[in-house]
């Protein structure tokens, strides 16, 4: 299952900075893109808020 970004995303980028398949697009809140999540967990492991959680 891919990972989703919650409204706990404060918008740092660390997320789309960590993520090997470039999956993570830039917004008000970071957003997933499920089709090239490779649910690897590197957004959750970097994220200092906990936002992105597995759907």
């Amino acid at each position: 299952m891919a990972y989703k970004i919650t409204d706990a995303c404060i918008a740092c980028g660390a997320c789309a900075a960590g993520c090997p398949v470039e999956a993570i697009k830039e917004g008000a809140i970071y957003e997933i893109d499920p089709s090239a999540c490779i649910d690897c967990g590197a957004c959750a492991d970097v994220c200092p808020v906990g936002a992105p959680e597995q759907e």
